[in-house]
């Protein structure tokens, strides 16, 4: 396989090192980071396994909270 060369200062090198497995080259290292995530709708029901209903009630309830001060925010700002 084709190999490139990059530049990056010492402190990104660093905090690269911290995040490398011991097996891992920096080019998987790289490549691991750099993967495409997964969809939220791929997380749907997984928490069901170690939450209570509770749990999962006061979470919803807190984003309709933070979806209203968001808005009335918006809002403010647009006057």
């Amino acid at each position: 396989m084709a190999t490139k060369n990059i530049s990056i200062t010492e402190d990104v090198y660093d905090e690269l090192s911290k995040l490398k497995g011991p097996e891992e080259s920096f080019s998987d290292e790289l490549r691991r980071l750099t993967k495409g995530k997964g969809k939220i709708s791929e997380c749907a029901g997984l928490w069901s396994k170690w939450m209570t209903k509770d749990d999962i009630d006061e979470i919803e309830a807190n984003i309709v909270e933070r979806r209203a001060a968001s808005k009335a925010a918006k809002l403010e700002r647009e006057k």
